[in-house]
């Protein structure tokens, strides 16, 4: 993040400089943080005496209900500060201003100077009080379809905030409000495109490769997994215990996989399908050291299960190396951005042949002929390989 353009204070000299400046003059800084911190700058240069201020938001990402920004003076940066989905039941959230504005509340106001017994007894106001700061106020920050994020301000001016402060912070909310949403959802398309076709696939949508059949031609090493007895396992077992148990075997396997530098492209039912693109000189090394780690998770997601009673998990994994085809492919109205190509489907002949041949990971021979002289590999033979002419030779990895 970037520190805030230095301000001349010549221009910069009444709330409705900065209220110009928001409207006018942020459309090329992509981040709502750096603008936020901009912000509480120049409403101090305005006059308006802003100590501290907050910004929280909330967000559609599978980790996170939101974030905190938050900026007080003498910071060069907005700090940004992830919030879990459990918050909401801990008592410093309970008990604090934001959940009064979540409830409905359209303005929380303390004057900090006062008998404290007198007040809210939020443990935020406290925290305040020791830093030196006089009076607080919160409103929602109202997005499109009824969405509310939060605002704060804070000051330490003997007396707190005047009215004509209060009234100034009031006239720039509507616009704070537009231009944090458009960043926000910027955000957030690029968060879900993460989410659910990985960061690579995200970014060449975003830079506008959605006609359908565009792609181009990648080299790179290609991975499938699949979980053993997962349709004996998800007739018998309970539908949430399914659930859990896919998400934990996913983590197992995607965190190294992201790690090393794949991509994971789709998960299909219980197998996953990811590739390590040749243009990094050390991506089929990579793999493997992805593969050793996950099955070091694995082990240990074994461990916790067999504690609650559930049976090991089994898996196998194809490896291959070869020219795919990366792009969009799909309906007129639908579209998947994948791979294709033989070397996919011998990945996945490869995943098949696994439970044949006792092995968990099976390598073919163009693979290993990356990382042979570096890994420990299994020569396993040759074999037919469905819908290919020729036997391929097979080598499995243990590590």
């Amino acid at each position: 993040m970037n520190a805030p353009q230095s301000i001349d204070p010549v221009t910069a000299h009444s709330d409705s400089d900065v209220v110009h400046w928001l409207i006018n003059d942020t459309r090329d800084e992509r981040f709502i943080d750096n603008i936020f911190a901009e912000l509480c700058v120049r409403l101090q240069r305005a006059g308006i005496p802003v100590k501290r201020a907050s910004l929280h938001v909330l967000i559609n990402h599978p980790q996170w209900l939101g974030a905190r920004i938050m900026w007080a003076d003498g910071l060069r940066e907005a700090e940004i500060a992830r919030v879990d989905y459990d918050v909401r039941e801990r008592s410093e959230y309970i008990d604090s201003p934001a959940n009064e504005i979540h409830d409905g509340a359209t303005e929380v106001r303390e004057n900090l100077e006062r008998d404290p017994s007198l007040g809210r007894k939020h443990a935020i106001y406290d925290e305040m009080r020791a830093k030196g700061l006089t009076d607080y106020v919160a409103w929602p920050l109202y997005h499109t379809l009824g969405k509310r994020h939060i605002v704060t301000f804070a000051t330490d001016r003997p007396g707190g905030f005047d009215d004509a402060h209060i009234a100034g912070l009031l006239k720039l909310l509507p616009v704070l409000a537009l231009v944090s949403e458009i960043r926000i959802k910027n955000r957030l398309a690029r968060t879900l495109l993460e989410t659910y076709v990985g960061s690579h696939a995200g970014e060449l949508i975003l830079a506008g490769a959605t006609r359908r059949g565009s792609g181009t031609t990648v080299r790179a090493a290609i991975m499938i997994c699949d979980l053993r007895d997962f349709t004996r396992i998800s007739d018998n077992w309970p539908r949430d215990d399914v659930i859990d148990l896919l998400n934990g075997y996913f983590d197992a396997m995607s965190e190294p996989i992201a790690r090393h530098g794949g991509e994971i492209l789709k998960f299909i039912g219980d197998g996953l399908l990811a590739i390590f693109p040749l243009s990094q000189p050390s991506a089929c090394a990579n793999l493997l050291h992805a593969v050793a780690e996950a099955r070091q998770a694995m082990v240990a997601l074994n461990e916790k299960n067999s504690e609650t009673g559930r049976a090991p998990l089994n898996y196998g994994i194809g490896v291959h190396v070869g020219d795919v085809m990366y792009g969009n492919i799909g309906s007129r109205t639908r579209l998947d951005f994948t791979v294709i190509g033989p070397a996919v489907n011998m990945a996945s002949r490869l995943e098949t042949l696994t439970k044949q041949l006792g092995r968990t990971v099976l390598l073919s021979r163009a693979f290993a002929d990356f990382v042979e002289s570096d890994f420990d590999l299994e020569r396993v033979g040759e074999y037919p390989v469905r819908g290919f002419n020729d036997p391929i030779e097979l080598f499995a990895y243990h590590g």
